[in-house]
C-alpha cells in the first residue's frame, strides 16, 4: 500500500478546489489588538490588521483578565497537575463554574477545555442517562454537536434549519413516550442568523422534550449580563442545558454546560470527554473568571460591539457587496467561488495587511464561499476605513457582482 500517494492526492483534492488552507504566524501584541504582526515565511515581518478574530469584545488583552492570571500563574504554576478527578479540581475552577452557573441562571456548570468538547462529550453521554433518546437536531449545528449526536449511537432526527414545521412533523411522527432532546444553537456563526428560541420551546413543552442550546457566538454579547441570546429574551428557564465558551467573548479558552446540579453531575460523572482530559490550567480558568465576572457588568462594550458592526454593515452595503445581515455582529460577505475567496483574502493580506480567512466548504455549502469579518470594539474608524477601501478596490479588481444580499 502507497500511503503517501494516497495523500497526496487527499491533498491535491484540496489544492485543485481551491479550498487548501494556509497557516500565517500572527503575533498579537498586548494593548494594540486589533492589530498585530504577520511573521513571514521569508523571515521578514509585516503589521497587519486581525478582522477575523474571535476575540470579539478584546477581552484577551483586558488587565483585569490579565491580571488575574498572573496572580493564578505565579501562585500555582503552569498546568493543572491531571484531570478534574485527579488533582486536577483546584479554587480557579470551581470559582469559574460557580461565575457561569450565576451567569446563566443555573444550579450549576461543569467546565471543559472547549466548547468542541462540551458538545461532544454532553451529546454523546445523554443517551446513558435517557434510555431511548430521540435528538432532534437543526442541520446547521456546529460540527461538534453533529458528532457528538453522531457517536452515542441513539436515535436522531435532522430538522430543516429553523423550520419549525418540520421540527413539529418530526416531533408529532415519533413516540409521544419517547424520550426527546431538541439541540439547536441561538446564532448560527456561517451567516449570523438567529434561532426561533421561544417557539422551539414552546415545542419543546407541548411534546415533554429537554432543550438544548448553544451559545457559543451569544455568550459575553448578548443580555444584560451578556448571558447570550436566551437571557436577552427572557428565556433562559426554559433551557435545560446551555452551552458556552470562553475563548471567544471571553477572550480566553474552555468551554462548559450550565444546567441544573443533578444533570452536571450526571454529565461529570458519565462523559469520557470529561472524565479523562486533564483540566484547564489554574491561571487560564482565572483568566476566564475574571472575564466572565467584568462583563456581568460591562454593558458600553457590549453596545460598542454593536454599533461598529452596524457601521461596517452599512458601509459594505453602500458599496453594494453582497453581504448577509440577520442584525448579529457576524458579517459574512459572499464571494461564492473558493478560489477567488482565497484570492481575496490573499491580497487583503499582502496588498493591505488586512487578515481574513476565507470560508470554505464543507464550513459552508459549495457556492456560498465568503469573507467573514468579526468588528469588535477595538476596530476603530480608521481599520473600518481601511477594510472598506481594501474591499471596494478588490472587488472591481475581481470583477465580482454588486448586488446585496437580503437575510
Amino acid at each position: 500500500m502507497d500511503y503517501d500517494s494516497q495523500i497526496d492526492a487527499a491533498l491535491k483534492r484540496l489544492h485543485d478546489e481551491g479550498r487548501y488552507r494556509t497557516f500565517i504566524d500572527i503575533e498579537r501584541r498586548k494593548g494594540a489588538f486589533p492589530h498585530a504582526v504577520w511573521k513571514r515565511p521569508d523571515g521578514s515581518e509585516r503589521p497587519v490588521t486581525v478582522w477575523c478574530g474571535n476575540d470579539y469584545l478584546g477581552m484577551g488583552q483586558h488587565p483585569a483578565v490579565l491580571e488575574a492570571m498572573h496572580e493564578a500563574l505565579d501562585a500555582t504554576g503552569a498546568g493543572s497537575g491531571g484531570t478534574r478527578n485527579i488533582s486536577g479540581t483546584t479554587v480557579y475552577h470551581k470559582a469559574l463554574e460557580a461565575e457561569l452557573a450565576d451567569l446563566h441562571g443555573k444550579e450549576s456548570a461543569l467546565l471543559f477545555t472547549s466548547a468542541y468538547i462540551a458538545n461532544d462529550a454532553t451529546l454523546s453521554t445523554l443517551p446513558r442517562l435517557f434510555d431511548g433518546l430521540i435528538i432532534y437536531s437543526d442541520a446547521l449545528n456546529h460540527a461538534s454537536m453533529i458528532e457528538g449526536i453522531r457517536r452515542n449511537g441513539g436515535k436522531k432526527r435532522v430538522f430543516a434549519h429553523n423550520d419549525l414545521d418540520d421540527l413539529r412533523a418530526k416531533l408529532t411522527a415519533d413516540d409521544p413516550a419517547a424520550p426527546k432532546l431538541i439541540a439547536f444553537e441561538s446564532i448560527y456563526s456561517v451567516d449570523g442568523d438567529i434561532a426561533p428560541i421561544e417557539a422551539i420551546c414552546d415545542l419543546a413543552d407541548e411534546f415533554g422534550a429537554l432543550t438544548y442550546i448553544d451559545e457559543v457566538h451569544a455568550v459575553g454579547m448578548y443580555g444584560p449580563r451578556g448571558a447570550g441570546l436566551a437571557e436577552r429574551d427572557g428565556l433562559m428557564d426554559r433551557i435545560d442545558i446551555i452551552n458556552g465558551t470562553l475563548a471567544k467573548a471571553y477572550g480566553v479558552m474552555g468551554g462548559y454546560i450550565a444546567a441544573s446540579a443533578k444533570m452536571c453531575d450526571a454529565i461529570r460523572s458519565y462523559a469520557p470527554g470529561f472524565i479523562f482530559t486533564t483540566s484547564l490550567p489554574p491561571a487560564v480558568a482565572a483568566g476566564a473568571a475574571a472575564s466572565v465576572r467584568h462583563l456581568k457588568t460591562d454593558t458600553a462594550l457590549r453596545e460598542a460591539h454593536q454599533t461598529q458592526a452596524r457601521i461596517l454593515k452599512t458601509r459594505l452595503k453602500g458599496l453594494g457587496l453582497p453581504i448577509v445581515d440577520h442584525g448579529t455582529h457576524i458579517v459574512p460577505v459572499i464571494v461564492g467561488d473558493p478560489v477567488h475567496t482565497k484570492e481575496l483574502s490573499d491580497l487583503l493580506l499582502e496588498d493591505f495587511g488586512i487578515y481574513v480567512q476565507p470560508i470554505n466548504f464543507p464550513t459552508v455549502p459549495r457556492g456560498t464561499e465568503r469573507l467573514r469579518f468579526t468588528p469588535s470594539p477595538v476596530h476603530g474608524p480608521e481599520e473600518i476605513e481601511a477594510l472598506v477601501r481594501a474591499m471596494d478596490q478588490l472587488w472591481s479588481h475581481c470583477a465580482l457582482n454588486r448586488a446585496e444580499l437580503s437575510a
